[in-house]
């Protein structure tokens, strides 16, 4: 197994799946000492403490038996939220025309930050309108997306 966050996802689906969840996405940062391995579960009916809780005692055990984590690490459970993560193409893909905020490894035109409204996203690349400007990036220097959460006021 890959010890990245691609190779986690790869034993991690199968036991959230089993549980009843959607695996959203992992996310892995190590150093030499210690390693983070975040795991974000969903399901059409929200996600509780105690779902979590189910998710991290499952995932533990294997993490225990399969030992692919070579130092000390902590292990976090939780749901999207409404700020979710957006970590696959098709994260993006479902979320044209909502506003996420985007942070890349690189510039691109000359900045690495942006929040704006997605108008477009494929396996490779999305498209961001800020301030009517629009903005092609590859997905492969997002360090970090998300959704960005606005209540919409009605007036009644």
């Amino acid at each position: 197994m890959k010890l990245d966050s691609d190779g986690l996802t790869a034993l991690f689906t199968p036991i959230v799946e089993g549980l009843g969840f959607t695996l959203w996405g992992v996310e892995y940062r190590h150093s030499q000492h210690h390693a983070l391995v975040k795991v974000y579960i969903d399901h059409e009916d929200g996600i509780t403490v105690d779902n979590c809780s189910d998710v991290s005692h499952q995932i533990s055990g294997v993490l225990d038996v399969e030992d692919p984590i070579s130092v000390a690490y902590t292990l976090e459970v939780s749901s999207p939220g409404v700020e979710r993560p957006l970590m696959r193409p098709e994260h993006y893909l479902k979320y044209i025309g909502q506003d996420i905020k985007v942070r890349l490894s690189w510039a691109v035109n000359e900045r690495k930050n942006f929040l704006g409204k997605l108008t477009q996203a494929s396996d490779d690349d999305i498209t961001i309108n800020v301030d009517g400007e629009l903005f092609e990036l590859p997905l492969n220097a997002v360090k970090r997306a998300n959704l960005i959460y606005r209540e919409i006021n009605k007036a009644l």
